[in-house]
C-alpha cells in the first residue's frame, strides 16, 4: 500500500456549501431491515436460489426486523414465550443437547424433527431496489455484527462463506458490485451458523437462595468461541437458549463511486499541556480505487462544532490513486494549518466539564461528482495513565486533558438478547450521567456494544473502559483453558475490526486484555500490539483484576509497562459502611477497586413486573418464591439471603411486599452511600471505585443501580449524592463530617452545618463551621461528632448541609444511626407532610423538564421522600431526577428538577406523585389549572 503526502489547498466556504448539496446525492447508505427468517432444517433451497429476487418459498417464513437474533425473531413471532418474564426460559430448548435432556427441554422445539432447534443454520432473506441511475457505481454490503458465522449470497452469486465471516465482534464490508442489478429488485440471502461450541450451561437457578451459580458453565467451554461469553449463563443472567446466534447489528447497502474512504483515524493532541489553548489534530485514512484506471481527485475535509456554536474549518487535498490499489493519507497540523485548532472546546468527562463535540466530514470529489462521503463525531481531548506504587500495591491513575480524574462508575452488561436500540442506549447513558457516574466498563464476558452506545457515551461525557472478550471463567484462571478461543485468526480479526470501529470515540478511555484472567500469549500480544499500532492514543492494561498475574516476561501495561493497578474481588454482598471505610483506610486492593457491589433490590413498582408471581413460598424468607431465583436471587457472591437477614435485623420483619421493598431501599441507600463515600474519604489516595454492576441484562433483583425497566433504586440516588462535584459527608467509622471536592478547581469559601435529631424530630444538637474550602481536589474534615454521638440514645438522624459564601445550598446529606443498628423505631415515625410547588416547566425538542420545590413546614422530620413522574397511573421511565429518596428536617426545603424523554410522555398529562416513609401519598399537577 502506497503512502502519499501531497500539498493541501484551501477551498472557499461558499463553494463547499454548494458542492455539499450535490455530493449528498451521489453517496447513499440504506439500512436493510425487513427480512424473513427460517431454519435450514425447513428449507431445501440453496443460497443461490434463496437470493434470487423472484424466489417463492413453498413454506412459511417468519417476518423479522433486523437487527435481531434468531430467538428474538421467533419470540417476536410468538413461537416462543418472552424469556425475560417469569420462568418462560424453561419453555425454550437450549443449544446444548445434554442440557435439554437433563431439563426435558426437547419437548419445546418448534421444529418437528429436530429436538434442538439451534443446531442447524438459519436463513435471513430480503429483497431491495437499486435505481437504474446507480449503474456503474460501487456497491458495498455492510454487516455491523453477526453471530457466529455467516455466508452471503446476492442475486444468485455467493459473496463470502462461513470461513471468512466468523466471530461476534467484527464488522464486514463486502464488495457486491458485480452482483447488484441496478434498475430492479435485488435479492439477499444470509446463512447464519450457530456457535461452533454452544457451551454447557450451569444448573438453572430454579430455586430462590439456591446453590452457587457456575459462571460460564461448569467447564467454561463457551470460551472456545469469540462471542458473548455470558450467553451460556452467569450469576446474573440465565442461559440464552440460542446463544444469540443471528444478525445482531444492522445491515447496510452502501452506494459510492470508484473511490472509497476507509479506516479514518483522527488523533487530537494538546501539545502545550497544562495550557489547553491550542490543539493539534492529525488525520489518517485509506483511499481505495476499485476501478482499473488512475483516479485523480480531491479529498475535502470539513470540521465543525456538533453541540456548540462556532466557525467550521475546511480544506482540500489533491490525490492521485492508481487503478485497483489503495493509498494511505497522512495529514498533520504541521502540514495543514487548518488542523491547528486555537481555543478548542474540549471534551471533558461527566463532572469535569462539558462534553464538547465536533463533526468531521470527509468527501472524495472525482471531477464534478463525489465518490465517497462520510462523517463522524469526535472530541478534542487527551487521555493518559500512570501506575503508582502505594504500600506494595500498584494504583492505576487516569488523566484527561492533563487533569487527574477519579473514576466513579461500574460494569455495564449487554441485554440478554442484545436487542437494545439507539433510544435505549441514549436513555441508559443519560441515566449514568444523571447519577454522576463518569465511567462505564464494558465487561469482558459481554459484548463490545454497537455504535449507538458509543455515540451516547460521547454525548453524555461517559468515559468507557473496554475489556476484550476474555474471562477467568473461560480462559483458564478459574476454569476453561488458555487454549480457548480455539481459532486465533478469528479472535485477532475481531480485535482489529473493533479497534478500527471505536478508536475515534472520545469516550473510550482504556483498553484491557480481559476480565479476571489472561488470554494465551499469542492472543494477549495481539491485543496489546494492535492497540498500540492501530490506536496508540490510549492506555492498555493487562486485565480488569489484581489477582490474575501476568506470567514472567510478558509486556505489561502500555505505555508504562507496570501492572494493571486495578482490583476486583468484591465484596459483592451488602456490608455496613464501616467495613468500606476500614478497607479504604487499609489501602491494599482498595487503592483502585474495579468490582464491588450489593444485591440492590428494585423498587416495588418494577418488582411486581420482575417477579410476576408474587405469591410467597412460606418455606423461604418473606416474600420469596422460586421465580426470584431465576431472576438472580441466588446465594452466590451477592448473598441475597444475608441481604434479607440484615434488613430484617435492622428494620424489622416486613408484613407486606410493599413494606419489604421499601425497607430494601433503605438498605440500598446505606450500602451504596458507604461504598462511594468511603472512596471519597481518600479521594487522592484512591484511583476510583466501580460497581458490579450498573444495569441489568433482564428483569433482575440484584447488582444494579437502575433496573431493566430503567427504574433507579434508592442506591442510584445515594451514588448520585455521594459523588456530586462538591459534597458533604459523614464518616460512620470515626464520626467526622468532611467536605469532598471532586472538581479540578478551588471551592471558594464554604460553610458546613450538622444537626442531630431523634425519632421525635427533636433537635438534639447542632454544629456550624464557616470559612472552609479546598484549593484543589481532595477532602477536608469539618466537624467532629464522635463525642456527642457516643452517648446518644436510640435512633439519631444526622442532617448535613453545605453552602457557599453567599449562602446558596450546595450539598445536602442525611444519615441514620442507632446502637446495635436497631432501627425498628422507624416503624413508629410520626406521620407528616411536605408542600410541593411547581417552580418552572420547560418544553424541549426531545425532553420536557420541570423544577419543583419541596418544603417541610412542619415540626416533624420528613423521611425518605420519593417523588415519581407519572402519566395515567404509571411512572415514566426513564425519569431523570436531580435527587430522590431524600429527607427534610423541620423547616428545610429542597429544589429538585426532573426531566423525561418526550417520546415516553405520550399525549397524557404528566404529574408528580410524592410519597415517603412517613408521608401520605399526594399528587402534584405539572400544568396550570
Amino acid at each position: 500500500m502506497k503512502r502519499i503526502l501531497l500539498p493541501v489547498v484551501s477551498v472557499l466556504l461558499a463553494n463547499l456549501l454548494t458542492l455539499n448539496i450535490l455530493f449528498a446525492q451521489n453517496v447513499k447508505q440504506v439500512k436493510l431491515s425487513n427480512f424473513d427468517l427460517q431454519s435450514s432444517a425447513q428449507v431445501t433451497a440453496t443460497g443461490g436460489e434463496l437470493s434470487e429476487p423472484g424466489y417463492h418459498s413453498p413454506i412459511y417464513w417468519f417476518p423479522v426486523k433486523v437487527p435481531t437474533t434468531v430467538l428474538g425473531g421467533l419470540v417476536a413471532n410468538h413461537i416462543y414465550p418472552d424469556p425475560y418474564q417469569g420462568l418462560n426460559n424453561m419453555l425454550i430448548p437450549d443449544a446444548s443437547d445434554q442440557f435439554n435432556k437433563e431439563y426435558n427441554l426437547e419437548q419445546y422445539s418448534f421444529l418437528p424433527n429436530d429436538p434442538n432447534p439451534w443446531k442447524k443454520p438459519y436463513w435471513y432473506r430480503t429483497t431491495f431496489q437499486v435505481p437504474a441511475g446507480d449503474k456503474g457505481r460501487h456497491f458495498q454490503l455492510i454487516f455491523k455484527g453477526i453471530n457466529y458465522r455467516a455466508a452471503v449470497w446476492v442475486n444468485g452469486k455467493q459473496i463470502t462463506d462461513s470461513t471468512q465471516m466468523a466471530g461476534m465482534f467484527a464488522d464486514y464490508n463486502l464488495d457486491v458490485t458485480s452482483a447488484i442489478i441496478p434498475g430492479g429488485e435485488n435479492g439477499l440471502a444470509v446463512e447464519i451458523y450457530p456457535l461452533d461450541y454452544p457451551g454447557y450451561p450451569s444448573k438453572e437457578q430454579l430455586q430462590a437462595l439456591g446453590p452457587f451459580y457456575d459462571n460460564g458453565g461448569p467447564t467454561g467451554d463457551i470460551g472456545k468461541n469469540v462471542t458473548m461469553l455470558c450467553s451460556v449463563g452467569w450469576d446474573w443472567i440465565p442461559p440464552v437458549r440460542d446463544r444469540n446466534m443471528g444478525i445482531w447489528q444492522p445491515v447496510y447497502l452502501r452506494t459510492t463511486g470508484a473511490i472509497t474512504i476507509g479506516h479514518p483515524k483522527l488523533v487530537t493532541n494538546l501539545p502545550k499541556l497544562p495550557d489547553t489553548s491550542m490543539a493539534a489534530l492529525s488525520l489518517n485514512l485509506t483511499l481505495a480505487n476499485h476501478s482499473d484506471e488512475v483516479q485523480n481527485g480531491k479529498l475535502i475535509v470539513s470540521i465543525k462544532p456538533e453541540n456548540f456554536t462556532g466557525l467550521p474549518v475546511q480544506f482540500t487535498h489533491s490525490v492521485s490513486i492508481k487503478g485497483n490499489s489503495a493509498s494511505v493519507i497522512d495529514l498533520t497540523a504541521g502540514q495543514v494549518n487548518q488542523l491547528l485548532i486555537r481555543q478548542p472546546h474540549l471534551w471533558w468527562p461527566n463532572g469535569y466539564g462539558r462534553a464538547n463535540l465536533y463533526r468531521i466530514r470527509l468527501q472524495f470529489m472525482n471531477g464534478t461528482k463525489v465518490d465517497d462521503d462520510t462523517s463522524f463525531v469526535f472530541g478534542i481531548r487527551t487521555v493518559s495513565s500512570q501506575g503508582t506504587l502505594v504500600n506494595g500495591f500498584v494504583r492505576r491513575d487516569f488523566y484527561v486533558n492533563g487533569e487527574k480524574v477519579h473514576l466513579n462508575g461500574g460494569a455495564w452488561v449487554p441485554d440478554m438478547m442484545v436487542n437494545r436500540d439507539s433510544a435505549r442506549y441514549d436513555y441508559e447513558m443519560h441515566l449514568c450521567r444523571n447519577a454522576n457516574v463518569n465511567l462505564v466498563r464494558i465487561w469482558g464476558g459481554g459484548v463490545t456494544p454497537p455504535d449507538a452506545f458509543w455515540n451516547a457515551a460521547d454525548k453524555y461525557g461517559e468515559m468507557v473502559w473496554s475489556d476484550f472478550w476474555i474471562t477467568g471463567d473461560t480462559q483458564g484462571e478459574f476454569k476453561g483453558s488458555p487454549d480457548w478461543p480455539l481459532e486465533s485468526s478469528v479472535f485477532i480479526k475481531n480485535i482489529v475490526s473493533t479497534i478500527y470501529r471505536i478508536r475515534n470515540h472520545p469516550s473510550l478511555l482504556v483498553w484491557t486484555g480481559g476480565n479476571e484472567g489472561h488470554a494465551r500469549k499469542e492472543l494477549y500480544d495481539a491485543m496489546r500490539n494492535n492497540v498500540i499500532s492501530l490506536d496508540g492514543t490510549r492506555p492498555f492494561i493487562p486485565c480488569s483484576s489484581g489477582f490474575a498475574k501476568l506470567p514472567a516476561g510478558w509486556a505489561a501495561s502500555y505505555p508504562d509497562n507496570m501492572a494493571s493497578g486495578v482490583y476486583s474481588s468484591g465484596p459483592y454482598q451488602w456490608e455496613d459502611p464501616k467495613v468500606y471505610y476500614k478497607k479504604v483506610d487499609n489501602g491494599g486492593d482498595w487503592v483502585f477497586k474495579d468490582e464491588t457491589g450489593i444485591p440492590s433490590q428494585p423498587p416495588y413498582n418494577t418488582l411486581v413486573k420482575t417477579i410476576p408471581d408474587l405469591v410467597w413460598d412460606t418455606k423461604l424468607p418473606f416474600p420469596l418464591n422460586n421465580s426470584w431465583g431465576y431472576h438472580d436471587a441466588c446465594t452466590g457472591a451477592a448473598r441475597y439471603d444475608l441481604y434479607i437477614d440484615e434488613m430484617v435485623k435492622r428494620y424489622g420483619q416486613p408484613s407486606t411486599i410493599k413494606e419489604f421493598s421499601d425497607k430494601m431501599q433503605l438498605m440500598n441507600w446505606v450500602g451504596y452511600q458507604g461504598i462511594f463515600e468511603s472512596a471519597g474519604h481518600k479521594l487522592n489516595e484512591t484511583g476510583g471505585v466501580m460497581l458490579w454492576k450498573l444495569n441489568a441484562a433482564l428483569p433482575s433483583v440484584v447488582w444494579q443501580i437502575y433496573d431493566w425497566y430503567l427504574e433507579p433504586n434508592a442506591g442510584y440516588y445515594a451514588l448520585q449524592n455521594a459523588v456530586e462535584p462538591l459534597h458533604i459527608q459523614f464518616n460512620q467509622d470515626d464520626s467526622t463530617v468532611a467536605i469532598v471536592n471532586r472538581m479540578h478547581h478551588a471551592t471558594g469559601l464554604l460553610t458546613a452545618t450538622a444537626a442531630i435529631y431523634n425519632t421525635d424530630s427533636k433537635l438534639l444538637k447542632s454544629f456550624k463551621v464557616a470559612h472552609l474550602g479546598l484549593g484543589e481536589a481532595g477532602n477536608q474534615e469539618a466537624i467532629q461528632l464522635k463525642d456527642f454521638l457516643s452517648s446518644a440514645q436510640g435512633i439519631s438522624f444526622v442532617v448535613l448541609n453545605l453552602s457557599d459564601a453567599s449562602g446558596k445550598p450546595i450539598s445536602h446529606n442525611v444519615y441514620w444511626l442507632a446502637p446495635g443498628n436497631n432501627f425498628s423505631g422507624f416503624n413508629g415515625l410520626a406521620r407528616t407532610q411536605v408542600q410541593v410547588k411547581l417552580i418552572k416547566s420547560e418544553k424541549g425538542l426531545s425532553e420536557d423538564k420541570w423544577t419543583l420545590q419541596f418544603t417541610n413546614n412542619t415540626d416533624k422530620l420528613a423521611f425518605f421522600i420519593r417523588p415519581a413522574l407519572m402519566t395515567a397511573g404509571a411512572e415514566v421511565m426513564p425519569g431523570y431526577w436531580t435527587s430522590n429518596y431524600f429527607t427534610l428536617a423541620p423547616g428545610e426545603s429542597a429544589t429538585l428538577s426532573v426531566s423525561a424523554p418526550t417520546a415516553k410522555l405520550g399525549n397524557q398529562k404528566p404529574y408528580v406523585e410524592v410519597e415517603g416513609w412517613n408521608l401520605d401519598k399526594q399528587e402534584v399537577a405539572l400544568s396550570a389549572k
